[in-house]
């Protein structure tokens, strides 16, 4: 179903209709991801953290690199964080070279919750009705629009 049946709406412009679009399927894509945070008791903000700093691991990151590369940066990233070292999923410590800096380091089990996760998203991404061309053209769409 188009877009446009979907939200029962008409749009003065393709334009509109493509932003209204990706608003529309990138809450219908965190709706279908969030069953799969939830049983492993997370939210996709951490998933997203947890993946960024796995990414650099050994080295551990800074908060402020970890903001500048999420995907949704208007989170409370310390309020995150602080539930990540809660559950054991990432460390937290001070920079021996900056006692100012704080360090974040992923734990064995930061990285088990990051590969269960992923085995269970992949089977939702593998049902999308994209081939692997036109997730990569869709791809290339997206970053062009932020060309700015």
């Amino acid at each position: 179903m188009g877009i446009k049946e979907e939200i029962k709406s008409n749009f003065s412009s393709n334009r509109i209709m493509a932003t209204v679009n990706i608003f529309y399927t990138a809450n219908w894509l965190r709706d279908v991801g969030a069953p799969i945070y939830n049983k492993h008791g997370i939210l996709s903000q951490h998933y997203n953290i947890l993946r960024i700093v796995r990414g650099s691991h050994p080295k551990p990151v800074s908060p402020g690199y970890i903001k500048d590369v999420m995907l949704d940066k208007g989170r409370d990233l310390t309020r995150l964080v602080d539930k990540l070292v809660k559950l054991g999923y990432v460390e937290r410590s001070l920079c021996e070279s900056n006692r100012r800096k704080m360090e974040i380091s992923i734990t064995e089990s930061g990285s088990k919750i990051i590969d269960l996760v992923e085995q269970e998203t992949q089977k939702i991404y593998a049902g999308y009705n994209l081939s692997d061309e036109e997730a990569l053209t869709l791809s290339n769409l997206l970053d062009k629009v932020r060309e700015q």
